[in-house]
């Protein structure tokens, strides 16, 4: 599947496959918050726009588009400007996105990367057809606060999603009795997640010295048979090539 970026200026937009490290997972103790597979899967999940300067904002609490104060490291280019108001502070992406027919890119703040003061909003763009640019908002989560975004650090992250697919989704509840085997596959799992934290406890016990069961992270299914041959553990999103003519 092709997934272009039509830049509008040279320099182009700065975009980088989106990382699966987290400063703050880096200081979990053992880094044990990478044990969570979903965790890291989300983090790499497409890609990121950089800052392509620093800046600090300022949101006085006021609803217009003048309560916001925008100031930069350097240069006279903004990356960022107060538009709609309402302690919204928006990214103007410079490019135009086109996917293939019925993919669409969700555009979101950097997953698991929060942020003091302020918090990313989400869209769907329509981008195999639409000609436009679209924003990356932020919206502040309290007056008198102010933000920082530093040179290179992610202000978006985006990924291809199909269009047709959750309008033609048909959830469903149900019983987990009514599924034997998978209900014979949870219990079992359970009680083996029971036995293994009533372990920790116990000084040289075989959980103590494994820290953490690892049958999700590999794939397996509470009997150790392997459970899916698309099961991933690293996600590497390719960075995008420059094609611009010279």
């Amino acid at each position: 599947m092709k997934l272009i970026c039509y830049a509008l200026y040279d320099p182009p937009p700065l975009i980088r496959p989106a990382p699966a490290t987290r400063d703050w997972m880096d200081a979990t103790p053992d880094a044990y918050a990478y044990r969570c597979l979903p965790l890291n899967i989300a983090n790499a999940h497409g890609w990121e726009l950089l800052c392509p300067t620093g800046f600090s904002a300022h949101w006085n609490g006021g609803p217009g588009p003048d309560a916001i104060t925008v100031t930069l490291d350097e240069g006279d280019r903004p990356p960022a400007i107060s538009h709609f108001g309402s302690g919204i502070l928006t990214f103007h992406i410079e490019a135009v996105f086109r996917t293939e027919p019925g993919w669409s890119l969700l555009a979101q703040g950097p997953m698991n990367r929060p942020k003091d003061g302020i918090a990313a909003l989400a869209g769907v763009v329509e981008t195999d057809w639409a000609p436009y640019s679209f924003t990356m908002n932020w919206k502040f989560t309290a007056p008198n606060r102010t933000v920082r975004f530093e040179k290179g650090e992610p202000f978006c992250a985006f990924f291809p999603v199909q269009r047709a697919l959750v309008p033609g989704v048909e959830p469903e509840i149900r019983t987990l009795s009514e599924e034997p085997e998978l209900l014979a596959e949870y219990q079992a799992w359970s009680a083996g997640r029971n036995r293994f934290n009533a372990d920790l406890a116990v000084p040289g016990s075989p959980a103590r010295a494994a820290k953490w069961q690892k049958a999700y992270y590999l794939g397996n299914k509470p009997d150790g048979t392997s459970a899916d041959a698309d099961h991933i553990i690293k996600l590497r999103p390719a960075p995008f090539a420059d094609k611009r003519s010279s």
